[in-house]
């Protein structure tokens, strides 16, 4: 399902990027399921790493379900199918072991170096080939007994020994393995590095210098290594694929933070203002501001009325104009009975700006001037919610109905409250409660059919549906909501049908703010129905003419051309979603994808012949995560 708006996006728990994991991990895709993670290759030869709930993921449950004993046996057997696959041979070793602290068996008692003559660069070259390796191994075998008695100072210079006599990745990577216990990071990174310029796909050298670029903050040099390492091994290491899901983060936090400190302050786009606005019952203007008042524009309440005009445009200009407006009023002050009324709107603007700190200040002093004003309470309820308070979300929504318990946006937010936390039965009764106060207002009647939609009533969703289409039949928004769910249903015909009509609706009625999400969403259903991408595509690109910053068409856009392998311009697309993202959350949700596609342009870069196995796994159609 598609967001229109913050309050329906949230409520409808359809956020862009649950409808991009969605849409990635059922079509054209592979997928593998690790723990909690669904690992999905494109058709594109790109590999996300989706956490899904445990409700969603049957195998999450089937292992929680499991015994200590189970486990510990299945965790043995992981282990043991490991070290066969391990390109040396006579020692299970250190490898896995060192890189996660825990001490390896100590191998057979070894008379070792007694057996071994002074080796050093010069002594080495006096010594056949057949010498060389001998001493190799027998080096190698005092090493390990060096480490399993924690002597790892002696370890390193025994493999260090060996290397001279014979350079070999195991030998490297296993002098890494002592200076991994010794947290000697950029040395664990110098072994590591030679080990796997001598055996490009030694999985295990490539965990052990992932594990220490992350210890030295290089975050995307490990997220390569931990992405290398789980395509080598086919995704069944599920220590490396949760480590590839924990870089994504980290690595898009980081870059996420840097884009909110340069973005600064700025609107969304006119589709996600228009659809949050309109979440609130339109009211009339004050009384004195309205737009045949004679007021003068270098006043506040002439810069108010020109705020209220701006938003009537619903365009990304007016709602600009609307922004400025509001804050110069305040400047300007002199607003008399008007002046919460002017921060009511200073603080919603300044919330979909991003600025939830000026927002709360704003709105709170708008209901001290006024505490009868509940849309300052809903806002303030709303803001709660987002920045993680459910119990001041609540209190809000108590003081609002004290003030009006008549004024039905108190119970339809609310209901969006309950929705966002799960809470169906609630949701469901406070958008009836909404419903009965004032029968006009459409979203709650959409809400309580896509309530009804998640609690798994079907048919009373369908009927709700189809009598919110008899009573608003000339409101595009029904239609497109109603498709959504017909879509969820892959009923696709009916769908696009529906799609097509709000399509219709909104070029007449709108023809120069339109909403965009119909299209979009049609574009969904090609794709999905037909993977038609040059239609879909045409769509996307529609959308993004009539409104540029709307990441959701951005982020359908990224998702198309990943689809056909086109890895580089998708990375271009889902570096704009996160550029147009709002929140640090939406942002960093965004980058991860970004991230991933980087990190397997890389991928293809420096280990071509992976690119070629992962297209080779995107083509091959192999198995379906759970739910998939």
């Amino acid at each position: 399902m598609s967001a229109s708006g913050l309050h329906i996006e949230q409520a409808s728990n359809s956020s862009l990027w649950d409808r991009v994991s969605t849409w990635v991990s059922e079509n054209r895709a592979v997928a593998y399921t690790i723990a909690g993670t669904v690992v999905v290759v494109t058709a594109g030869g790109v590999v996300y790493y989706l956490s899904h709930s445990p409700e969603k993921n049957l195998e999450a449950q089937n292992h929680a379900k499991k015994s200590k004993k189970e486990r510990r046996k299945e965790k043995k057997e992981q282990q043991e199918a490991a070290s066969r696959e391990q390109p040396e041979t006579g020692v299970k070793l250190i490898d896995e072991e060192a890189a996660i602290g825990v001490q390896a068996p100590k191998p057979a008692t070894v008379e070792a170096e007694d057996e071994v003559p002074e080796i050093t660069e010069s002594t080495v070259e006096a010594f056949s080939q057949e010498d060389r390796n001998n001493y190799a191994a027998k080096l190698k075998v005092a090493g390990n007994k060096a480490y399993g008695s924690k002597d790892y100072n002696s370890a390193i210079d025994l493999y260090g020994k060996a290397i001279l006599c014979k350079p070999d990745p195991v030998y490297y990577s296993n002098r890494a393995a002592c200076y991994n216990v010794l947290s000697e990071w950029d040395k664990v990174v110098e072994d590591t590095s030679a080990a796997i310029a001598m055996d490009s796909e030694y999985v295990k050298a490539l965990n052990r210098r992932a594990h220490a670029y992350e210890h030295l903050g290089k975050f995307s040099e490990a997220l390569l290594d931990y992405t290398a390492s789980c395509i080598i091994d086919g995704f069944k290491n599920e220590q490396s694929a949760q480590s590839v899901e924990r870089l994504l983060k980290k690595v898009a936090e980081k870059k996420g933070k840097a884009i909110l400190e340069k973005k600064g302050k700025k609107l969304p786009s006119a589709t996600f203002v228009s659809n949050y606005l309109q979440s609130f019952r339109p009211r009339p203007a004050p009384a004195g501001l309205e737009e045949s008042a004679e007021l003068d524009e270098n006043t506040g309440k002439g810069q108010l009325q020109r705020g209220l005009a701006g938003m009537g445009k619903r365009t990304s200009e007016g709602y600009e104009r609307a922004a400025t407006a509001f804050k110069k009023a305040l400047e300007l002050g002199d607003l008399g009975e008007y002046e919460a009324f002017a921060l009511n709107m200073r603080g919603t603007f300044a919330y979909l700006e991003g600025d939830v700190e000026s927002a709360l200040k704003d709105l709170t002093d708008a209901i001290e001037k006024d505490p009868s004003l509940s849309q300052a309470y809903i806002k303030r309820a709303s803001m709660q919610l987002e920045l993680g308070s459910k119990e001041q979300a609540s209190a809000d929504f108590e003081l609002a109905a004290q003030q009006n318990k008549d004024d039905p946006d108190i119970y339809y937010h609310r209901a969006q409250l309950h929705f966002i936390l799960g809470e169906w039965v609630n949701a469901a009764k406070d958008y009836q409660k909404s419903i009965d106060l004032d029968p006009d207002f459409i979203y709650s009647h959409i809400q309580l059919g896509v309530t009804q939609y998640k609690m798994g009533s079907i048919t009373s969703s369908m009927a709700t549906f189809r009598r919110t289409i008899k009573k608003f039949d000339k409101v595009p928004d029904v239609y497109n909501y109603y498709g959504e769910l017909l879509l969820d249903q892959q009923k696709y015909t009916e769908a696009i049908e529906r799609f097509e009509t709000a399509i219709d609706m909104e070029k007449q009625q709108n023809p120069t703010n339109m909403n965009v999400l119909p299209l979009i969403n049609k574009a969904l259903a090609l794709f999905q129905w037909k993977q038609d991408f040059k239609q879909a595509e045409e769509l996307c690109e529609k959308a993004l003419v009539l409104d540029p910053e709307c990441d959701i068409a951005v982020a359908t856009m990224a998702q198309l051309l990943l689809q056909q392998g086109k890895v580089t311009q998708a990375l271009e697309y889902f570096e704009r979603a996160a550029e147009l993202s709002r929140t640090e959350g939406e942002i960093v949700n965004a980058l991860s994808y970004a991230e991933a596609t980087r990190t397997q342009l890389e991928v293809s870069e420096k280990y071509p012949q992976l690119q070629a196995r992962l297209q080779q796994m995107g083509a091959s159609g192999l198995g379906r995560g759970p739910g998939m």
